[in-house]
């Protein structure tokens, strides 16, 4: 019994502490950075030079492979910004309004 009260502290409720979140954010973002970007170029390599382009269109065809992506991205962060947002208005959590906040201008650049 003292094993699972004591892993219940270590689930999303243990990240709602701001300072603990931004700790946590400092130590992985370098990693994450790395890791994204390596997966960006990766898919735009495979997306704009390595696929062929379809028999009718040509290579306007490859356009799909960046725009669809990009408005299912927009879409996404638009939901997290209204989730975060009722987050905030209902049990005022200071996490919450930041990540709407700062979700916002991501959103606008990949509508």
């Amino acid at each position: 019994m003292a094993t699972k009260t004591k892993m219940a502290g270590i689930g999303i409720h243990f990240f709602a502490n701001p300072a603990r979140f931004l700790r946590f954010a400092r130590k992985i973002f370098p990693w994450v950075t790395i890791v994204a970007v390596a997966c960006i170029v990766a898919a735009l390599v495979l997306g704009l030079a390595v696929v062929p382009g379809d028999y009718r269109q040509g290579d306007a065809y490859r356009i799909i492979f960046v725009h669809v992506p990009s408005s299912w991205m927009a879409l996404m962060i638009y939901v997290i910004i209204a989730l975060c947002s009722a987050a905030g208005f209902i049990w005022r959590h200071p996490l919450a309004d930041l990540v709407a906040k700062s979700s916002a201008p991501i959103g606008a650049c990949f509508t």
